[in-house]
């Protein structure tokens, strides 16, 4: 059983995880996670240190790759990315504009250009391929694309556009750990992050796997895993785990580095949630399943990934309104039955800081910019049940018998 909606709130009033009778996303923890911290913290060595070691091994086994890296956020594995790859002042990187921030901000970082190419449409969220090339120039240095909502972009022909330029290829895999697609150079499939130059993961709490923070950079490259050995920890030759542990005296300082380790906590906390992330991925499917059953006869909305490349990780169930459907009345009204909704994304050229700087406005990118008009975004974890997939379901076709949509 769950809870009874809770009251509407004002407009001005936010509602407490706990007053959620549904809520967006819930953190799947149980007693061997407690576990795993209680021996980190009995241990007292809270740095990165062994316990990151293990889970770095563990990813990568996981991922069949040859580098892992843990670091302090996806956000930091994405500017890692682009300093070990290269880009600095006038250097251009294409990625879409349906993504988080920090997909672009990583380029920023580094002094390079940031060009925006557009979505496929209105059934595959994922970055156009088509588009790519149009965008491609001399100062093109390389392709960052997002696996949105734990589906595959197009790997096949991305990796053809990239090889005939000479362009590295950065797989934002946020939404993804545990997704596969076609490798068509070995033949057969390969999890998604291990077919570009480098992959980057986010633990971020609403995520498939959840540290609270954290992420992890990985890369077949021998010559860029070198690189990001050290500029995560302040471009130091030894860490402070091989001082103390009598490995090294001293360090030297290489290069400019960063602060981007993760500490043992997080670490800890990510070895259990990996070991569950298959099941959790499982579940995810047959709830999105659920959702699809039940809302493919409703009339006012739609849900893109109908078909899509390889296996998915199901990260995220988004859905597309009607024209006629306004999306704030849309959502404040499921708030009102207590379901928690957002929108991933908001389209990011149109954000305040790149309007000032690029100068984009409306009608740069014209299929991101009608998708993320229409997007919401439904609630999706692994312990959510039928019934709770049925009741969102039900207030769905509740506001759009109200407005005369649906009957």
């Amino acid at each position: 059983m769950f809870r009874q909606p809770i009251f509407f709130k004002r407009k001005w009033e936010s509602l407490t995880l706990s007053e959620w009778k549904i809520p967006f996303a819930s953190v799947e923890i149980d007693d061997k996670e407690h576990a795993a911290v209680s021996n980190v913290l009995t241990s007292k060595w809270l740095t990165m240190g062994e316990v990151t070691q293990q889970f770095e091994q563990q990813f990568a086994e996981f991922l069949n790759v040859k580098y892992a890296f843990a670091v302090s956020s996806c956000t930091a594995a994405l500017h890692l990315a682009n300093v070990v790859l290269g880009v600095g002042a006038g250097d251009e990187v294409i990625c879409p504009a349906l993504t988080f921030v920090a997909t672009a901000n990583a380029v920023r970082y580094c002094g390079g250009k940031v060009v925006f190419a557009d979505i496929t449409g209105d059934k595959d969220l994922n970055i156009s391929q088509a588009d790519i090339s149009r965008k491609i120039t001399s100062r093109t240095k390389g392709i960052i694309l997002v696996h949105y909502g734990g589906y595959a972009c197009n790997m096949p022909e991305i990796m053809q556009i990239a090889k005939k330029h000479n362009l590295f290829v950065i797989e934002d895999t946020a939404h993804a750990p545990g997704a596969s697609a076609s490798n068509v150079a070995a033949g057969g499939e390969a999890m998604l992050g291990t077919l570009g130059d480098v992959g980057c993961f986010s633990f971020f709490s609403n995520k498939n796997m959840a540290t609270g923070e954290g992420g992890m950079l990985v890369t077949k490259r021998q010559e860029l895993a070198d690189k990001v050995r050290r500029l995560r920890s302040h471009g130091m030759t030894a860490l402070t785990l091989e001082r103390y542990q009598g490995h090294a005296h001293s360090y030297d300082v290489t290069a400019l580095g960063y602060n981007y380790r993760l500490d043992e906590i997080r670490s800890a906390i990510g070895i259990v949630q990996l070991g569950k992330l298959l099941q959790h991925n499982a579940a995810r499917k047959k709830l999105v399943e659920h959702y699809r059953r039940k809302l493919e006869r409703v009339v006012g909305i739609s849900i893109p990934f109908k078909k899509f490349y390889g296996k998915s990780a199901y990260h995220l169930l988004p859905i597309l309104l009607d024209q006629k459907v306004k999306r704030d009345d849309f959502m404040n009204y499921l708030k009102a039955g207590g379901i928690q909704t957002s929108v991933h994304y908001p389209a990011l050229h149109l954000f305040s800081d790149f309007r000032n700087t690029y100068g984009f406005r409306e009608g740069h990118l014209t299929k991101t910019e009608a998708v993320a008009r229409m997007l919401v975004t439904l609630p999706l974890y692994p312990s959510l049940a039928f019934e709770q997939v049925d009741y969102v379901v039900s207030k769905i076709e509740d506001y759009l018998k109200l407005k005369g949509i649906y009957s």
